[in-house]
């Protein structure tokens, strides 16, 4: 018969050497599932993380070779700084001695713009010297009526200064927006070549004998057209605020302001902000129209009613 008093110590002692030892989670320890300790508690028994560790160990043991590689970096960062101070100096110094060759050619392209419009300036007086010489000899020549009819002739095409009473119109860029979007400029508020054209076929029909455009004067030859945003008479780039001057009857002005120009004008004004307006003009001068060349001319009598029996004339280039 077995002592259950000695059974019971014996199951205690063997429990007792069961859990002594280290902890035993895969449970191998005599047939007993043991548990080690959470994570927190080995974080705080032990707060340095291995890699640390060794990285100590590591430095601790290789002090003068992390040395050389501090003092490898530091020289290549000082040559490097020390390279990219070279480079500045020498890009000043290029700069510096480059500077008296472009103030040279600076000074040099001044003086010649300069000669030539003093040139220029001496010429056009030579031109006018001419051109009134030109006009004693025609009027000593030719009789009063002729020359009379010749000046009425000049006056009407352009070719002379005139002067007297007419209308004055002035139109006016309006605001111009962008687009939120695309960022493109909206240009139905500024005035187009289109409307000029306009407003000087309007003047001439209603009686206009001599029109100008910021004071390029208009012929039978002239241009108005677009070049991108600018606007050409003649080849002459001419900007916002336009201003349209006639010289004609004494209603000129009420006469385009109540007709289709006005009209429309107004229409544009009220839309897009474009600014209009059409007063009278009192004793304006008109200068007469630059380079004006023909370049074909035809006799105004037939070579038969003449009857000078000479030759035919022929058509000329380069009249006047």
């Amino acid at each position: 018969m077995t002592d259950p008093a000695g059974s019971a110590v014996d199951r205690l002692a063997a429990v007792g050497s069961a859990t002594e030892g280290p902890p035993d989670p895969d449970g191998k320890t005599k047939g007993k599932r043991t548990y080690g300790p959470d994570f927190l508690t080995a974080l705080f028994q032990d707060p340095l993380d291995p890699g640390y560790a060794d990285a100590a160990a590591r430095r601790a043991a290789e002090g003068p070779r992390s040395g050389a590689r501090r003092w490898s970096a530091r020289t290549a960062a000082a040559l490097t700084l020390s390279v990219i101070g070279f480079l500045l100096v020498v890009a000043y110094q290029k700069t510096v001695d480059e500077e008296p060759a472009r103030t040279q050619a600076r000074d040099t392209l001044i003086g010649q713009i300069q000669n030539r419009r003093s040139e220029t300036e001496r010429l056009q007086k030579k031109a006018d010297d001419l051109g009134g010489e030109v006009a004693a000899l025609r009027e000593s020549e030719l009789g009063g009526a002729a020359v009379a009819q010749l000046r009425d002739l000049e006056a009407i095409t352009g070719v002379a200064r005139v002067r007297g009473s007419g209308a004055r119109i002035t139109l006016v860029d309006g605001p111009t927006s962008v687009n939120a979007v695309t960022g493109e400029r909206r240009t139905e508020a500024q005035v187009k070549d289109t409307d000029l054209q306009l407003a000087a076929n309007a003047l001439w029909e209603s009686g206009a004998e001599a029109v100008t455009i910021n004071g390029q004067r208009l012929t039978a030859t002239s241009r108005i057209r677009q070049a991108g945003e600018a606007i050409l008479v003649d080849i002459r780039p001419v900007a916002s605020p336009y201003q349209i001057v006639a010289i004609g009857p004494g209603d000129l002005a009420d006469d385009f302001r109540k007709g289709y120009a006005g009209q429309f004008f107004e229409l544009l004004s009220s839309r897009f902000g474009i600014s209009f307006e059409a007063a009278k003009a009192k004793d304006v001068t008109l200068e007469a129209a630059t380079d004006l060349k023909l370049r074909s001319a035809e006799p105004s009598v037939e070579p038969s009613a003449a009857g000078s029996g000479g030759p035919e004339p022929s058509v000329t280039e380069g009249g006047r």
